[in-house]
């Protein structure tokens, strides 16, 4: 659990947005179902889940990473 720790807070792997993306890759699939079973309520639960999955993804990504780097570039200048 603690190695699984360290993967998640280094910079190298960048592992927060995964969580948005798996969400992402799940909304894709339930619209694929969705749609070649004609099943119209799957599918748009699909496509709003895949949605919200890249939504997630960027937002995680920018808060996760971009806030951090933006911050050291911050304390950089003001030096």
């Amino acid at each position: 659990m603690k190695r699984l720790s360290q993967a998640v807070q280094r910079e190298d792997g960048h592992a927060q947005p995964f969580a948005g993306a798996l969400i992402g890759a799940v909304g894709a699939i339930l619209l694929a179902i969705g749609a070649a079973n004609g099943t119209g309520a799957l599918a748009i639960a699909g496509g709003i889940t895949l949605a919200v999955g890249l939504f997630a993804t960027l937002v995680i990504q920018h808060m996760s990473i971009d806030y951090d780097v933006y911050g050291r570039i911050e304390k950089l200048e003001k030096k």
